[in-house]
């Protein structure tokens, strides 16, 4: 069965950029699915649905996630299975936003497990602001401490992934994999 690895963190971190290239290198590939909630939701005249409610918008986020999780990973033919963002993510934006965590989210967090956790941080160098990320570099520095608090509250094991080239990234998330699975 394919291992489960996390890719998350604060925005503007490289995240999805990291998610294609892996794509491109054939690896299987779970999508982000916050930027499709808020484009629903901006098509029904709501603008930011994280900021107008936080935890409405977490909650549907978290249903998506679980759904994603739960897809069974038995046939797939591959080690790896990469998430763009997770359950972690959830517990995270929650700690952020709320400065408290609610049962729902802490019991999907242990209750779904990632086997690898990456983490992303905030990269001033590529920081760029669009209609579905909003948050300032400072915000995004303040979202990244709410995923290091929830980490080490949690006991989460993860790998901080280096400032480097797109290539150097893969290299450096593949070859961690290799050493920890084969």
């Amino acid at each position: 069965m394919p291992k489960r690895i996390l890719l998350c963190g604060a925005p503007s971190s490289g995240k999805t950029t990291i998610v294609n290239a892996l794509i491109t290198k054939g690896y299987y590939c779970k999508p982000e699915i916050s930027r499709e909630i808020i484009k629903e939701a901006q098509n029904n005249g709501i603008e930011n649905p994280f900021l107008e409610d936080p935890e409405g918008f977490d909650s549907k986020l978290l249903v998506r996630r679980i759904e994603q999780f739960e897809l069974s990973v038995k046939e797939l033919q591959h080690n790896y299975i990469f998430y763009d963002r997770g359950i972690l993510d959830n517990v995270a934006y929650m700690n952020f936003g709320l400065n408290h965590i609610p049962k729902t989210f802490e019991e999907a967090l242990i209750t779904y497990p990632y086997d690898t956790i990456f983490l992303f941080e905030p990269w001033k160098k590529i920081h760029v602001l669009d209609k579905e990320r909003y948050e300032s570099f400072e915000i995004a520095t303040k979202i990244d401490r709410a995923f290091k608090k929830v980490l080490n509250t949690y006991r989460l094991p993860y790998t901080t992934i280096p400032f480097d080239t797109v290539e150097n990234r893969v290299i450096f998330i593949l070859e961690n994999l290799n050493h920890k699975y084969d």
